[in-house]
């Protein structure tokens, strides 16, 4: 072969790779001027910088905004509220129809937008007028950090079907930073909530490894594999991650299952803001940054991945034991083991049978097995300890601590002295039944513990804040949007415009007077119902909104969800999926119930188009496959 007939050969895989990538990830045209947003955000400008934009249409950016390096969030805000106002009284004008003797301010301002703007859209835009924030410090960071666990995401990706280019994600939640935690507790590279998180993953008062990064890895690619498996694509298999897949299938069951733009643009979900419109078009920023790094950021120093011993422990051991016995500090074991939670460290829980340890094998003297096995049987033990104390965390509640240590509310309320409206607070610790009662002084004023080591701060409490104070990453901006939302669940909990609702698994009459605050004789009565009629699970209901409106009820159901999910997940993970093709007399809930233990709610969420009352033999349908938290 000729050197020329090479070099075409090169080109033409480049080209076909480049193909295959569109076609995985298309772009539409349309779209473009967003993810040249994004990538000016993410390579352009600092911390420090930013710029005020049009929220709608992000090729509308109308200036840029420095800051003094280390200027605080109320000097920030001052200074956007009154470029905020500024442009606002620009665009006021030239709402008003003024297009003669503009000043040079408002000339510039008016050719930013398309010839011909109507005075509508102009008013339109004095609404939309949002602060971004720059990141390119910390992409520019998240790029470097990326290399300790790049080579472990692209095997795990491969072997569960998922695109390698996914790995540029964590560069849109996180910049890649193991201790990211947002104001609505996503935590971690991959950003995980609690319900989430709890069904790929174990996450409780012991063990949260969505802080590690290697198991968060495992389960974001499980969730993806899933959204892509009811998404069908991409693109909104990726925008499902942010918004939830019951917001995304409503959209696309709308617009169409590819019209990426119509959907982006026009969707209007109560949830579906800035954060999710945006989600899709930042990773194809950040995917082009992540490729181009070199063009982006010059001399880049990517760290290497660690060189890692393993072992699985066999019984339970203290922490302070362990490193003793491997001759490593508290400090290196919690910085290679972040799963590990404060109980752990703190002395009042012992590391857990079956969890994996792992230790850079620059820091032992011998192999890790060793090592392990010259620890002397008077420091393993056979049980963990008791529970003794909870340390508040940051968005933890009452009834969900009661939960998770299977005792009740009133109980820690008497046991704490806590007053009539059950305050707790961040850092606090509450005592938990198996340390007894305590003296009333020495709980009346709960010694505060740090929540954990080195945390950032919080970002701010809502997005209106978000946009214009936060000093937090990209992640800090897009995920305060899906607070209330089942990320994981693709059931439709929404109500229409008809005011009728999709009966869920799970629900009775009963729930919905009690979210409505009327009498269930009222919703037989709307809806023809007999006397001790069931409610069909898949059929619709109409709904008497008196009382309480549509997004109070939505609430209410899917914060009832949520915690039946919670409760099931505290127990139980999702470990893989399996296929099952439908056989003459059989049935799903026989097959759910009793050869696969999943229950029905479960089911319908692998399989939203199955109805399980009309499936025929041939039918392949798919189950997932759960495994047993020891939450020991």
């Amino acid at each position: 072969m000729t050197r020329k007939s090479q070099i075409g050969c090169v080109l033409a895989l480049l080209w076909m790779s480049a193909a295959s990538a569109q076609q995985t990830f298309p772009q539409p045209a349309a779209l473009q001027p967003d993810v040249d947003f994004w990538v000016s955000i993410f390579t352009e400008y600092t911390t420090d910088q930013g710029v005020m934009h049009d929220a709608r249409n992000l090729a509308v950016v109308y200036e840029s905004v420095d800051f003094t390096p280390g200027a605080g969030s109320r000097e920030r805000q001052r200074k956007i509220v009154q470029r905020r106002k500024a442009i606002q009284a620009v665009l006021a004008r030239l709402a008003s129809g003024q297009r003669d003797n503009l000043t040079a301010e408002e000339s510039r301002v008016l050719g930013l937008w398309p010839d011909g703007v109507s005075n509508k859209t102009l008013v339109t835009a004095s609404r939309n007028i949002r602060y971004q924030q720059g990141l390119r410090n910390r992409f520019r960071d998240g790029l470097e950090r990326a290399g300790r666990w790049r080579d472990y995401i692209e095997k795990e990706f491969t072997a569960l079907g998922v695109p390698v280019e996914l790995a540029a994600l964590p560069h849109v939640e996180s910049s890649y930073n193991p201790a990211a935690r947002s104001h609505v507790g996503a935590s971690g590279i991959w950003q995980f909530t609690r319900s989430t998180g709890r069904r790929f993953m174990r996450v409780d008062h012991v063990i949260d490894e969505r802080n590690d990064p290697f198991a968060a890895t495992r389960g974001a690619g499980k969730l993806l594999a899933y959204n892509y498996s009811l998404a069908g694509n991409w693109p909104m298999a990726i925008t499902a991650y942010n918004h939830g897949l019951g917001g995304v299938r409503r959209a696309m069951r709308q617009f169409g299952d590819t019209a990426y733009t119509d959907i982006l643009r026009k969707y209007k979900g109560r949830t579906f803001g800035f954060a999710s419109r945006n989600f899709y078009v930042a990773f194809l920023a950040a995917k082009e940054v992540d490729q181009n790094a070199d063009k982006y950021f010059p001399g880049l120093q990517i760290e290497r991945p660690t060189d890692y011993a393993t072992v699985t422990l066999q019984d339970y051991i203290s922490a302070r034991d362990l490193g003793e016995a491997l001759g490593v500090s508290d400090k290196q074991l919690a910085a290679h083991n972040p799963a590990l939670r404060s109980t752990v460290w703190q002395g009042s829980k012992h590391i857990p049978r079956g969890y994996e340890i792992r230790i850079p094998t620059r820091l032992l003297g011998d192999s890790m097995s060793a090592l392990i096995a010259g620890i002397g049987g008077d420091k393993w033990q056979s049980k963990q300890l008791p529970d003794l104390f909870h340390t508040i965390q940051r968005g933890d509640t009452l009834s969900q601590i009661a939960e998770t240590y299977k005792t009740r509310v009133s109980t820690l309320v008497a046991l704490n002295n806590l007053n009539s409206s059950h305050r707790i607070r961040a850092g606090q610790r509450l005592r938990l039944p198996a340390a007894g009662p305590a003296p009333m002084a020495a709980v009346s004023k709960p010694p505060p513990e740090p929540v954990a080591a080195a945390l950032p701060a919080a970002a701010p409490a809502d997005a209106a804040a978000a946009e214009t104070a936060s000093p937090g990453g990209l992640a800090s901006m897009l995920l305060g949007t899906i607070q209330t939302a089942l990320l994981s669940d693709p059931s439709d909990y929404s109500v229409a415009a008809d005011n009728t609702i999709e009966i869920q698994s799970l629900e009775t009459l009963g729930h919905f007077a009690d979210w409505l605050e009327i009498r269930t004789q009222r919703l037989r009565d709307i809806n023809g119902l007999a006397f001790r009629t069931p409610v069909e699970v898949g059929k619709r209901i109409r709904l008497d909104l008196g009382k309480v409106d549509a997004k109070a009820f939505e609430e209410r159901r899917i914060a009832w969800h949520r915690d039946q999910q919670d409760n099931f997940f505290r127990e139980n993970v999702i470990s893989g999926m399996t296929e099952h093709v439908i056989e003459p007399g059989e049935s799903i809930w026989i097959l759910s119930l009793r050869e696969y233990d999943v229950p029905m709610w479960l089911f319908r969420q692998y399989n939203p188009e199955i109805d399980p009352q009309s499936v025929t033999p041939g039918t392949r349908v798919q189950f997932p496959v759960l495994t047993a938290v020891d939450a020991s």
